[in-house]
């Protein structure tokens, strides 16, 4: 008589399709294929795209679907074919989730942009949950001196700010504005403040002026009490804001406040269009760019730099059991400023 072979479980926070709908569920941990690499998660980020997949507004998920793109952990396993990664090494995985390396994109090195990338916890399952596959190619080394809940949320908002900061054109000492200080905001002043600039933050209301301060602003606009954009021409006109609030409209408004060659970075994710008049990008040779996460070779660079200047995000913590809960958290925009889920 064959004797039953006992099927390892774990737990998953699941997103099902029905609008807003987070359950926690026991599936089977699922072994590695050609090249992948199964994560033993330690800690996830819960971000505010993650809203995509539970709120079902993704063209072409297939449900049920984990969500999770700021993933922290260890490798578990490895599928045939992967020789670059060890069980034991502590990894991560950001929004770039893979890359096809055959179109167009791929050949000239430009992955971030591949044709078929694939996204954590929408093209496949991503980190609520206690294991989880990986494409080799998307995986992040995680520096022995951060803590997996200080990692997860660097492997997107913290690479979304760093990259385009540094991409930026702005120097040491130039004046960069930071419009909104929740979870991209917040590290935005930091990292523009470790690279030199002169920091403007732009917030609503004086309460936030003493954190956005601490956090490296030079100088904090009230834009309820005053016009950003003219306070900012007052001051020569800045280099590059950094726009993270999801607010077209306050994005536009802020253009205005841009000096010679000054660039507006356009992060904070909006599906309304940001209104400018071509005059305002003629005079002054102004530009608006958007600015679209980065590679895993980003993310470790962030890292690394993170882990130098001390660069942290402010993180609430929740288990991942309570994973609706700490969904609902981000969603109220009241967190301060991270929501991580711990295994």
């Amino acid at each position: 008589m064959a004797t039953a072979v006992a099927v390892k479980t774990m737990k998953s926070a699941q997103a099902t399709g029905t609008k807003g709908l987070l359950e926690i569920v026991e599936r089977e941990i699922p072994e590695p294929g050609a090249g992948q690499v199964r994560i033993k998660v330690q800690a996830c980020g819960v971000c505010r795209s993650d809203a995509f997949v539970i709120e079902g507004a993704w063209p072409g998920i297939a449900y049920p679907r984990v969500p999770g793109h700021e993933v922290a952990g260890i490798v578990d396993a490895v599928g045939s074919a992967v020789t670059e990664w060890r069980v034991g090494e502590r990894v991560g995985v950001g929004w770039h989730g893979g890359h096809d390396g055959t179109c167009r994109e791929c050949r000239r090195g430009d992955f971030r942009n591949c044709q078929n990338q694939k996204i954590p916890g929408i093209s496949y399952d991503g980190g609520y949950q206690q294991y989880m596959l990986v494409p080799a190619e998307a995986l992040v080394m995680i520096p022995e001196s951060l803590g997996d809940i200080e990692a997860a949320p660097l492997l997107c908002a913290g690479i979304t700010t760093y990259n385009a900061l540094r991409h930026a054109a702005a120097l040491p000492g130039d004046l960069v504005a930071i419009q909104g200080i929740g979870g991209l905001g917040h590290l935005g002043i930091q990292f523009a403040n470790k690279f030199g600039y002169r920091v403007a933050a732009i917030g609503r209301g004086l309460q936030n002026e003493p954190l956005e301060r601490k956090l490296g602003a030079d100088l904090y606009i009230d834009s309820k009490a005053k016009n950003a954009a003219e306070e900012l021409k007052k001051l020569g006109g800045a280099k590059v804001i950094m726009a993270t609030a999801p607010d077209s409209k306050a994005m536009s408004e802020l253009i205005g406040g841009l000096g010679p060659n000054g660039k507006l970075l356009v992060i904070g994710a909006s599906f309304d269009p940001i209104e400018v008049a071509p005059v305002q990008l003629i005079v002054g040779s102004k530009t608006i760019d958007g600015c679209y996460v980065g590679t895993p070779a980003d993310c470790e660079d962030t890292l690394r730099f993170a882990e130098l200047r001390d660069v942290r995000a402010m993180i609430e913590t929740y288990p991942l059991e309570k994973a609706a809960e700490a969904y609902a958290r981000m969603m109220s925009g009241k967190a301060e400023f991270r929501v991580v889920l711990t295994m």
